[in-house]
């Protein structure tokens, strides 16, 4: 490993690794936000994005510089550029979990080897259960410069795992997404009616990331959720997919619902600023997707989660909103009185709402302040050092576990 690599240049050449490339909106908010702070902290960097669909993230991300596929590319050809790069991001969002961390990590380490700085951007972790996968997280990330984390779930994980180091806990990247307009136009053009109150839902397709839920169940449950709603607060449902599956499972509750004519999907393809410009239209959210639920709250609207994993969770948690245990038919009453309680207690609780959302603003950007002293050339301790007996964690600007 070559440990004489120079401070940082002024013009830097910045890897950032994720699952991007448009299967998530999510994803892409959250590659926006971290393109963003990268650009904001190093105007004359080169950025250059791994992606799953290079010809979606050129047109779709125009502060990237480079965009490179890297699924089904040799690993030489990967590893050349790797090796040229001054640092490599990953993340952030949810990229360490069973079938997909030892394959991001794969690259990280190559970076390594070659003395490249590695900086893990507020990424998500778990399930973590495979034993492959475990290995390379406690491996490559106890190798890393930094480490920050998302939530409170992601450093337990990784803590379970193994990982030896100071890991920070701040919030997901996409809570500094600047809105877009999704103007009455594109309302009437998904059939939305004017003038209505509206109920934005979110639902979301059993996966590895949620492989406990039962298909039948939650659309049953679900429906009867939207029934509840046009009844007691007279609304119209918009169901808004944040991936291309989730359409069909929106079919499928709007299938279940008595009052199916009070509903419509969203089938439009939007960008993560637009559909953060749809919240302005609604009054009300319950949703399971994670940043459905960040783009409502960005506009202090009364939000319900529905806590499929443990991301969910403890972002319902750090909001202050009803944290419900799971998402099955037996929570139904639950489920049903959390909703009327959240309507009708909301006027007083929004201020709440509204300061922990700042908090929560306030800790994304440090995740931008802590990789940005690598970029300034505070940090000059060789990739892989780290801390513990055989280097010194270096200064950074924030406490670790915030």
């Amino acid at each position: 490993m070559n440990t004489d690599r120079p401070p940082f240049p002024p013009d830097p050449r910045i890897g950032v690794l994720g699952s991007y490339g448009g299967l998530n909106t999510g994803d892409e908010a959250i590659l926006t936000c971290v393109l963003a702070c990268l650009r904001a902290r190093s105007p004359r960097a080169s950025l250059i994005v791994f992606s799953r669909d290079a010809a979606h993230t050129r047109v779709h991300q125009p502060l990237a510089d480079e965009v490179l596929h890297w699924e089904g590319v040799s690993y030489q050809r990967l590893n050349e550029t790797l090796a040229d790069l001054d640092l490599l991001v990953l993340g952030g969002g949810g990229v360490l979990y069973d079938g997909e961390a030892r394959r991001y990590l794969r690259l990280v380490a190559a970076a390594q080897a070659d003395g490249v700085r590695t900086f893990a951007y507020a990424v998500g972790a778990g399930p973590l259960g495979e034993q492959d996968d475990r290995e390379a997280v406690r491996t490559v990330l106890s190798a890393m410069d930094d480490v920050v984390v998302r939530d409170e779930e992601s450093r337990l994980v990784l803590e379970e795992v193994g990982v030896e180091r100071g890991i920070t806990v701040t919030a997901d990247p996409a809570l500094l997404l600047p809105a877009e307009p999704f103007t009455s136009e594109m309302m009437a053009g998904e059939g939305v009616p004017a003038d209505a109150r509206l109920v934005g839902m979110s639902v979301r397709e059993p996966g590895r990331a949620a492989e406990h839920l039962d298909e039948g169940d939650y659309h049953t449950l679900l429906a009867g959720v939207a029934d509840f709603l046009v009844r007691r607060l007279d609304v119209h449902v918009v169901f808004v997919p944040m991936e291309r599956q989730d359409i069909r499972h929106a079919h499928a509750v709007l299938s279940r619902m008595a009052a199916s004519d009070r509903g419509r999907i969203i089938n439009g393809v939007y960008s993560p600023g637009q559909i953060l410009g749809l919240m302005r239209h609604f009054d009300l959210v319950v949703g399971m997707r994670l940043h459905f639920l960040i783009f409502a709250a960005l506009h202090g609207l009364p939000v319900l989660p529905l806590p499929y994993a443990g991301k969910v969770f403890d972002f319902a948690r750090r909001l202050g909103a009803p944290t419900l245990v799971g998402v099955a038919r037996e929570q139904s009453g639950l489920l049903l009185a959390e909703l009327d309680r959240l309507w009708d207690e909301f006027p007083q609780r929004r201020p709440e709402l509204v300061a922990r959302v700042r908090s929560l603003r306030d800790l994304a950007r440090v995740t931008g302040l802590r990789c940005g002293a690598l970029l300034d050339g505070i940090d000059t301790v060789p990739a892989g050092a780290g801390p513990g007996p055989s280097g010194a964690k270096p200064p950074m600007a924030a406490a670790d576990k915030t």
